[in-house]
């Protein structure tokens, strides 16, 4: 198909600015079909951050600024929601779900299950031992919740066992985690069946795992007992599933135990190893009182932590030290204070789940890491946090 010629006598008539004395065009008017001519002072005007001393530009948004177009409507697109109602057969996935969150681990686990069901027209149950939130984002079609005793491995084992018999499912996979890996061994040897641990690789026809020191590879066809390794598998992306609960086919036996009762003793925020936190606040450069730093800490409940130029001045002890030269994070939560953004400091906090960040740089790259930023002086933050932690406990 030929290209239209194009006219410029009429594109000149569509430019033309009437009632001058000479002739004028508007260039900014392009025909249909156009791409509309750039203006870099209107881009300069946009990009211009306010209230600087000397000019600062935000280049985060390149959008041209060009001549109006007449505004579409967007429609939003609902989300879609997947129910299966007739399953071909089952894969159950038994995640951590530490206080009823799914953790990353615990998403890759639903999407190895989501893996299986989907080859067959199957459909993934998620078995936990409490409420769990968010499983139908996650990929679970069905929910059920096993009663047992929180400190009775030996319980959830037979529960758990008992479940998955009675539901006659397909697969049931687990995740390599203390726990995870602790309860997958209790169910094969209560079932008497074989356990296939630590796999790195899953398809609908084969699944593989290190062995003799990761010299070679062991494959075989997806038996029904599995434990899936970290970062082995993609988390599951896209529908929302049912998520439907259902009902425990058999009630945990109660059985004589040695436990009499079990508290939860949480452990100190300021003693816990930064490795092991799950919730960090960390001072940077940006930080001067550290008595109200470390007052922020205690009020949050979280374990203090710094930046590499913090500890290098002394101001805080070296194993604080956040970063790939110090510790690197697995917490829930990270709280920057006045941090820039290194890059051995950024490594050292990407399995952070989630990730605050109070700088007075706009630009700064922490800034761009966190997925909820304050662009302010740390310095004035955190004593309004405190005042507002105290507001909410008067209250």
């Amino acid at each position: 198909m030929s290209r239209l010629r194009r006219d410029p006598r009429t594109e000149r008539a569509a430019h033309s600015v009437e009632g001058g004395v000479r002739p004028r065009f508007d260039l900014a008017a392009l025909p249909t079909g156009k791409r509309p001519r750039r203006d870099p002072r209107a881009e300069q005007r946009q990009a211009t951050v306010p209230g600087a001393a000397r000019l600062r530009l935000d280049r985060s948004q390149r959008t041209p600024i060009a001549v109006a177009a007449p505004e579409r409507q967007v429609v939003e697109a609902a989300p879609q929601l997947r129910i299966i109602t007739q399953p071909a057969f089952l894969v159950a996935a038994v995640p951590d779900a530490p206080a009823g969150r799914l953790t990353p681990h615990d998403r890759q686990l639903l999407g190895a299950a989501r893996v299986l069901a989907d080859a067959g027209g199957g459909a993934v149950v998620a078995v936990s031992l409490g409420t769990i939130e968010g499983l139908g984002a996650a990929g679970a079609d069905r929910a059920l919740v096993l009663r047992a005793d929180e400190f009775d491995p030996e319980g959830q084992a037979r529960a758990l066992a008992a479940a998955l018999a009675a539901l006659s499912v397909r697969h049931a996979l687990l995740p390599e985690t203390a726990d995870g890996g602790d309860l997958a061994r209790r169910i094969a040897a209560d079932l008497g069946e074989p356990l296939f641990t630590g796999v790195e690789s899953l398809t609908a026809k084969a699944v593989t795992r290190p062995a003799k020191g990761r010299r070679i590879e062991q494959r075989m066809v997806p038996p029904r007992l599995m434990t899936i390794a970290a970062d082995a598998v993609a988390p599951h992306r896209g529908t929302t599933h049912e998520a439907k609960a259902i009902e425990a086919p058999l009630a945990a036996a109660s059985t004589a135990r040695g436990i009499l009762a079990a508290e939860l003793v949480p452990a100190d925020p300021a003693t816990v190893p930064l490795a092991e936190a799950a919730f960090v606040v960390s001072a940077g450069n940006g930080v001067t009182d550290f008595d109200v730093f470390r007052a922020l800490a205690v009020a949050l409940g979280a374990t203090p932590g710094a930046s590499r130029v913090v500890c290098d001045a002394g101001l805080m002890p070296r194993g604080a030290q956040v970063g790939a030269s110090g510790t690197v994070l697995e917490a829930n939560c990270y709280f920057a204070l006045g941090i820039a953004g290194a890059p051995q400091h950024l490594q050292g906090v990407a399995k952070c789940e989630h990730v605050v960040a109070v700088n007075t740089d706009l630009h700064a790259a922490m800034i761009e890491r966190a997925g909820l930023a304050v662009v302010a002086d740390a310095q004035q933050v955190m004593p309004a946090i405190i005042a507002a932690l105290k507001a909410e406990e008067g209250a």
